[in-house]
């Protein structure tokens, strides 16, 4: 078939520069979702019809399978589709989408598709308050056309049934009707939706089918309506990962924008946000108000609350938080403590090594079992390159170290709290960089001066 979804208008309700359909639910674009459904369709053509907001929008899309129509000016939905014609093979149906339309799913246009047969298909579904929708009008059972509310009569507008505005449509009868549309109506505009008097008038059959769900249809016009929907999509998720075998807090309270894989097990607290890629082995916890980046997280491994992890790769059984950072290019061995206040930059830690408080891990390769005390950073920036420190296993360093890079802490180490290390330490012994301790007799602490003396 040939998919055709329109994308060209400009959300005046939105009150935003950005492109309607390129606003975010679940942290990707629009139509972003609405191009993954029609995919899922494996269809011949995909042709995205555009306008507002100029080559922002194909620009945002590069994939090569999509194909771009500009609507210029923007005279209706009916004047948008016929920029699409020369993309389309008329030999195959074409199903009409819509780039504020993101929930979709590919199981209702599949049976829409099929209610269609040679003829045309309409999705259409019954509210209790049908105010601002346009109504399907039936006679003797089948549907005649369909009415916009603002050209409606009295009698129209308590219909209940209203058109969603998807719809599969013969490609070889479509130039003829869309050549014969007219802009007589309230918005002097080419509606899509008079095609159905058209197919009646020429004895094309017209059938209708229903979506699963209400939300399915909800279009975006309002940034009301697009947290509406990013709930309905968060709970929709929620849903799938208890059934998985996923413990929720609060499904009402996590948010997934990408992908989150779970192995059995896995507890999630509330207000944690998954972003991009992540992965979460058996049996881990997450703590509340967690934001968690393209991460990968191996079995039994505990994250606190209130940690952010960008972009790194956590081994089985660690520990980290709370209030810990882990920022890209972050690899940790199994059973390796991050603590509060602790964060970690483009380093590599080998197992049951601990930073429990405190500290600044740069540009670092940590053996096993070396304990980082607290305060201590590594000095990886002389203000114009990044240079690498080596930490060896079973190194002990002490609070309120700084590691001047490029440095080498041998084998079996010590460093004295307070150290400041320029030079590499060797294996197996104590080193200590201190100022000599002096007391100065008869310093008397400065007092506050009173007000007005």
């Amino acid at each position: 078939m040939n998919v055709v979804i329109l994308a060209a208008g400009q959300g005046k309700r939105m009150h935003s520069d950005t492109p309607k359909v390129l606003h975010p639910l679940a942290g990707r674009p629009l139509l972003a979702h609405v191009i993954d459904t029609a995919r899922g369709l494996r269809p011949g053509v995909i042709c995205i019809v555009y306008g507002h907001g100029g080559d922002s929008v194909p620009r945002t899309f590069s994939q090569p399978d999509l194909v771009w129509a500009r609507q210029e000016p923007q005279l209706g939905t009916g004047h948008a589709l016929a920029q699409a014609l020369p993309h389309l093979d008329p030999k195959s149906p074409t199903l009409v989408l819509y780039g504020d339309v993101p929930l979709i799913r590919a199981e209702t246009l599949a049976a829409l598709c099929q209610a269609a047969g040679k003829g045309v298909g309409l999705l259409t579904i019954e509210l209790d308050d049908p105010h601002g929708y346009g109504r399907i009008v039936r006679s003797r059972g089948k549907i005649r056309r369909i009415v916009e509310e603002k050209d409606a009569s009295k009698a129209e507008r308590t219909l209940c049934e209203i058109n969603t505005g998807i719809m599969v449509l013969p490609t070889a009868r479509l130039k003829g009707w869309l050549a014969r549309l007219q802009n007589r109506n309230a918005q002097k505009e080419y509606y899509l939706t008079d095609v159905i008097a058209a197919a009646v008038a020429d004895k094309v059959s017209v059938s209708a089918a229903a979506p699963g769900a209400v939300w399915e249809t909800a279009g975006v016009n309002s940034k009301s309506q697009l947290a509406q929907l990013e709930r309905v999509y968060q709970l929709n998720l929620a849903a799938a990962l208890m059934e998985q075998g996923v413990t929720l807090a609060d499904p009402g309270r996590v948010d997934v924008r990408g992908s989150l894989a779970c192995a059995r097990d896995v507890f999630i607290d509330v207000n944690c946000v998954f972003e991009g890629d992540v992965v979460l082995g058996a049996g881990v916890s997450v703590g509340a108000h967690c934001v968690i980046r393209n991460v990968k997280i191996g079995a039994g491994t505990r994250i606190e609350s209130f940690c952010h992890l960008d972009a790194a790769d956590i081994g089985a059984r660690c520990r980290i938080g709370p209030y810990a950072r882990l920022r890209p290019g972050t690899t940790l061995a199994e059973e390796v403590h991050i603590g509060n206040f602790v964060e970690v930059k483009a380093s590599q830690i080998a197992a049951r090594s601990k930073a429990n408080h405190l500290a600044y891990v740069g540009d670092t390769t940590v053996g096993s079992d070396v304990n980082i005390g607290a305060g201590t950073i590594t000095c990886n920036y002389d203000g114009a390159n990044k240079h690498r420190t080596i930490i060896e296993d079973d190194v002990h360093i002490g609070s309120d170290t700084q590691l001047v890079a490029p440095v080498r802490v041998g084998k079996g180490a010590t460093l004295g709290a307070g150290t400041t290390l320029t030079k590499d330490a060797p294996a197996g012994a104590l080193t200590i960089s201190r100022a000599k301790q002096v007391t100065v007799p008869g310093w008397k602490r400065p007092v506050k001066k009173k007000q007005g003396a």
